[in-house]
């Protein structure tokens, strides 16, 4: 814990046997929670996971990035915490960091707290091919003008949120897919939370995840999508589900569900009196 606040690190994975227990080696030892949603991997992680006393949980197929991270963080939140940080399990980035980023939000002073590979220039340093990295700060420019925000990326995975935000955001309204992180600092501005950043060196080698050309150009197109939505909504000339405080929420479905399934017990009880 942290000022009272109960820490919990969030792990979406697929395919992170090679690195999993390297990460986990180096959390904190203030995260009260450790949770890992395995989306459908094909090797050992949830074995390793379950070797490690991680809480986990298992996608019967792969459903994406985004939705795994909404499970993630529902399952957080039924948890109990109040801060919770998603940790990349293929230890691109350093858990050294949680305390750090916590802290930030357990004290008040921001909301949602970022762990950026470029300030401190530590992206290139660390490995991150150049294709990517012009890609990072091209992005990044436009997203900056058109949002009104001023923040040094927006692509980082390592992300910290307060359980307000959480419940907070429509999620459930954004992609499952890789845009879904760009979506949810979207939400963030418009919604008009807090949001922070610290320096964070990151590692590329073989067995960190990382998507291919391919897929980084479709993730390209959704993020300049989702701005220019981001836009139009603070302009007041559109409007969209995705920044609707009405839109789904994580724990809305479950609530719903509870609720449903304890009205079928009620009905099978009065029948079975009868």
């Amino acid at each position: 814990m942290i000022n009272g606040k109960r820490i919990g690190v969030i792990m979406p994975a697929y395919n992170a046997a090679k690195t999993l227990e390297k990460t986990v080696a180096e959390f904190p030892d203030i995260v009260d929670v450790k949770i890992l949603v395995d989306d459908g991997s094909r090797d050992e992680t949830v074995q390793i996971a379950n070797r490690l006393g991680l809480k986990v949980f298992v996608h019967e197929k792969n459903y994406g990035y985004g939705r795994n991270q909404q499970t993630c963080y529902r399952e957080a939140l039924l948890a109990g915490v109040d801060i919770a940080v998603m940790v990349h399990p293929d230890y691109q980035y350093t858990p050294l960091l949680v305390t750090a980023m916590a802290s930030m939000i357990a004290y008040g002073v921001y909301d949602v707290v970022l762990g950026s590979r470029i300030i401190g220039g530590q992206a290139l340093r660390g490995g991150m091919p150049m294709y990517k990295y012009v890609a990072n700060r091209c992005l990044t420019a436009f997203q900056n003008v058109l949002t009104g925000a001023k923040l040094s990326e927006y692509h980082t995975g390592y992300r910290a949120f307060s359980k307000e935000v959480l419940v907070d955001l429509p999620l459930l309204e954004n992609s499952d897919d890789f845009v879904f992180d760009n979506e949810v600092l979207a939400q963030c501005i418009i919604f008009g939370y807090r949001v922070g950043e610290v320096s964070c060196p990151t590692k590329y080698f073989k067995e960190a995840s990382s998507i291919n050309f391919r897929r980084s150009v479709k993730y390209g197109l959704g993020v300049v999508n989702t701005t220019v939505k981001c836009w139009l909504q603070r302009l007041g000339v559109a409007h969209y589900r995705l920044f609707c405080r009405s839109g789904r929420k994580l724990l809305m479905d479950y609530y719903c569900a509870s609720a449903l399934a304890r009205e079928e017990a009620e009905i099978r009880g009065h029948a079975e009196k009868s």
